[in-house]
């Protein structure tokens, strides 16, 4: 079954290395023409900045990826910091380093360095998902069996989408879809059978890790 990790939101992280100011934005992207749209605003948002160097991985298997130096010497930014996606296993991601030169000189090692660095840090602080099939079904309870399904779902962790007070409440839940049997049985259980289920659709979905 495949499954694959990403970033989720946005992240953005600061660092100054021999006076030049690196300052890292990573975002979760699924497209390339998202991909464009983020690199595009930070570039904006710096736009006096020396350099805007980026690295993307766009799909969910690692095939479709991009990278810009911006005028640093090449292979000393976007390649540096692509490789450091891929050794993170990072899909449907984006990241771009902003540069302000302050004046003296990294030399390519320093660089290379310096890029892949501050990319790495900025992954590391990122909050991350995992992106697992999941099965989205509405769980019908009475009031009185409301605690404990909640206590259920937080228990196993599942992702409650929406909640609906009515006569009865209604909780629409994502669950891995390869624990969906066993999670229903136990709510089932637990609820005695006080519960009415109805599968709604399946799709990728970004589990917290």
């Amino acid at each position: 079954m495949h499954k694959y990790l990403s970033v989720s939101g946005g992240c953005v992280t600061q660092k100054i290395i021999e006076k030049s100011r690196f300052i890292t934005t990573s975002k979760h992207v699924e497209s390339e023409e998202e991909a464009k749209e983020f690199i595009a605003g930070v570039s904006a948002k710096y736009s006096d900045a020396t350099h805007n160097c980026y690295a993307y991985i766009c799909d969910s298997f690692g095939n479709f990826l991009r990278f810009s130096d911006d005028g640093e010497p090449q292979g000393t930014a976007g390649m540096p910091m692509l490789e450091v996606l891929k050794s993170k296993k990072l899909m449907q991601a984006a990241v771009v380093v902003t540069r302000y030169f302050g004046g003296i000189k990294l030399g390519a090692g320093g660089l290379l360095r310096a890029y892949s660095g501050c990319v790495a840090e900025n992954l590391d602080a990122a909050n991350k998902v995992m992106y697992e099939e999941c099965a989205e079904s509405r769980y019908t309870v009475d009031y009185s069996g409301v605690d404990t399904a909640l206590r259920y779902f937080a228990e196993c962790g599942a992702d409650v989408i929406n909640t609906e007070y009515l006569n009865e409440v209604i909780f629409t839940v994502a669950v891995k879809k390869c624990e969906v049997q066993s999670f229903d049985s136990e709510l089932i259980n637990r609820l005695n059978g006080r519960v009415k289920i109805k599968k709604e659709k399946e799709y990728f979905f970004p589990f917290k890790i």
